[in-house]
Order: structure tokens, then sequence, then C-alpha cells
């Protein structure tokens, strides 16, 4: 590895993070299909799709999803949702999606998803959620077998304009031993805050199921505040519009950042946000900053002191995975692998995972890291 000061290609940055150990925290499952698998089980299904080659079809849904809005780029999930409705079908992708997380280094994954979205050819919610825990063991089975080790949970998420969000919860609770870690809300976020859902997250608070919540993406500080204190986040999903309560002003020494109250709390109490630099370019969440990812408020929010953890949102929507948003923000910010070790001890501080796991987890990321640190350098630019 190059330890000039000069950053090195993307690519070859990539291949310097990958074997690192990583966690994942902000991961759709419909949103990391493999191009080829929706060939396959569209014709199955009968779906008449727009390419049947895989990198062309990968190319379409990534330009599909790169429109600016939340909305926009929501809407390919209409492809991905129309051939995840069987048992075998459900199955096959979350197997699939432990394989290509292992792949890409990752040794700890929640997969999240809206089993209400996959209900179209007669499964119940529980068969859903069946189906996806089958192919999360299958996969994990896989990689055991390769040497290597991953540990995968299910975030079960309710869609927020909808009227479920109670029987999701109910659900989440039910399927607590056999896979699911915790409950989300997701979808369009302006115009449906948290509080919407005041019934299901009391019902999760006093069945202690941890919650996270997408807020701060396609909304602002309000989305954040209802996502806290009405829905008890311990996670802010993205939480990239939490910068808009940081002020910057003029000091003696430099420049300095006044915090208010929101933002304030969300450090003090170390709150985890969420964040997938490609997927906050294609959504225009990060918009009030800028339009290149050097304008993403990560940076600032890192040196403040924040609880940030770097995720893929969809990988097949963002063309990504987390090897490659880890190598953007490197390249885009000048870090380190010390920086990179931090992103991933804070993700591990932030799973929903018992304390002891969590204590694991984070040994084993140091482990890796170290090694790797002791072959080059602590501040080796990548």
């Amino acid at each position: 590895m190059d330890t000039s000061p000069d950053s090195l290609s993307l690519a070859a940055a990539e291949a310097a993070l990958r074997p690192l150990p990583k966690v994942s925290l902000h991961d759709h499952l419909d949103g990391g299909l493999r191009p080829g698998t929706i060939i396959e089980l569209a014709d199955e299904a009968g779906l008449a799709l727009p390419f049947a080659d895989g990198a062309k079809l990968g190319a379409w849904i990534a330009e599909q999803s790169n429109a600016g809005s939340l909305s926009d780029y929501l809407k390919p999930f209409h492809v991905t949702g129309a051939v995840t409705q069987t048992h075998q079908s459900l199955a096959r992708v979350a197997k699939e999606f432990v394989q290509d997380l292992a792949h890409d280094g990752v040794v700890y994954g929640e997969i999240r998803w809206a089993p209400e979205n996959h209900l179209r050819r007669g499964l119940s919610l529980d068969q859903a959620v069946d189906a996806v825990q089958e192919g999360i063991e299958a996969g994990i089975d896989d990689i055991t077998r390769t040497g290597r080790k991953i540990k995968v949970g299910q975030l079960l998420a309710a869609m927020r304009h909808d009227s479920r969000a109670l029987e999701i919860a109910e659900l989440a609770v039910r399927h607590r031993n056999d896979g699911v870690v915790g409950f989300d809300i997701a979808g369009a976020e302006s115009g449906f805050p948290a509080s919407r859902h005041a019934q299901a997250f009391d019902y999760l608070a006093a069945g202690f199921l941890p919650v996270t919540v997408h807020a701060g993406e396609g909304d602002g500080l309000e989305s954040i505040r209802s996502a806290l204190f009405d829905g008890r986040a311990l996670r802010l999903g993205h939480g990239v519009r939490l910068a808009e309560d940081i002020t910057a002003h003029s000091q003696e020494t430099g420049t300095g950042f006044l915090l208010g109250e929101l933002s304030q709390w969300v450090k003090d109490r170390q709150i985890a946000l969420e964040m997938s630099p490609s997927s906050n370019l294609q959504t225009g969440a990060i918009a009030p900053w800028g339009t290149d990812l050097k304008d993403h408020p990560f940076e600032v929010l890192y040196r403040l002191g924040f609880l940030v953890t770097v995720n893929t949102d969809n990988r097949l929507m963002s063309n990504t995975t987390l090897t490659r948003e880890l190598a953007h923000l490197a390249r885009a910010f000048n870090y380190g692998l010390a920086d990179i070790k931090t992103f991933q001890l804070n993700a591990a501080s932030a799973a929903f995972l018992p304390l002891d796991e969590r204590e694991e987890l984070k040994n084993d990321i140091r482990a890796g890291f170290d090694g790797a640190l002791l072959a080059t350098k602590p501040a080796v630019r990548l």
C-alpha cells in the first residue's frame, strides 16, 4: 500500500479495504439484489424487464435511482419488489445477500426490509420472515464452510406512509428469538413523522426491542426530533440533515461550530448516524451543502465527535459496496486506516446486539485493522 499523501486509485483503495472486518447497519434487502438474480426471478414471475443482460440491467437501475430526490430514488424498487413475493425468492435473495456481504469483508450485518411489501403472492407476514431467515442461515452456513465467519440479523421495517406499523412491531417482537434484532420505519419521509406510529413505538419500548428510524434524509430537523422522542430511536437512518442544527462561526483560532439543542442531544447520547454517502448524493439529502461527496457533512460530524457510521443503503441502486463507500470517503476527506477503523468500531458499538457480543465484535475489528496498521502506518492515506 502506498504510504505517500497521494491518494490511491479507487480500485486500489477498495482492494486494500475489502479484506478488513466491517460492520453494515443500513442495507436494504430489496436494494441489494444481484442483477442476474432479478433476471432469473423475473422470468419465473412473468415480469418484463428493460434488459435481459445483468450488467445492462444493473446500470439501468443505478441510472434510474440517480434522480436527485428520495421519492424518485425509490421508484426502481417496484422491480426488485415484484420478483421477491415467494418463499423461494426471498430465501434465495437473502442467502445471496449474506454471501455478498461476506465477500465484501462484512463480519456483522443487519438486513432491513419491509415484510408487508412481499405478500402479493400469498405469503403471510410470518412466512415472509421465516423465508428470509432461512436464506440468511443458508448464507451463513456457506460462509462458515469457507473458514470465514459472519453474523447477520433482520431489521423489520414498517412503511411509514401505511398503517401497519403496530402489526410489524408485533411481528418483530414475535421473531426476536428467531433472527430479528430490531425495528425501523422506511419509505417517503416528508409528511410521515414517527409520531404517526406512536402506538407501535410504545409497544416496542415495552418489549425492549431496539429501534432505528429513517430520519434526516428526505426531511429535516422535525423529522429527526420525532424519531428520537416519538420513536425512541437508538440510531438515525441517515441523519444527514442533523447538520442543519450545526452553525459554523468565526473565532480567533479559526472556524468553530455551534450545536443546537437537537444536535447536542444526539452527540451527547452518542446516537449513531447511519450515513450512506452515495445514496445521500443520489437522493439529494446533502443538497443544502452541495452536490459533491466533498460537500457531505460526514466530515464535520465526524470531527465534532458524533457517532458516524458508513453504510450502503442500497447496493444495487447505488452501484456500490461497503468497501466502495469507505474508499470514496477516504479519497474525499483524506482518511487513513485509523479513521476507517473508527467507523467500524462506531458501527459495532451501535449494533443491535447484546453488550458482550458487541465487545467481541469490536475485538475482531481491532485485530483485523491492527494487523493492517502494523504492516503500514496509522496515518496511511487510501
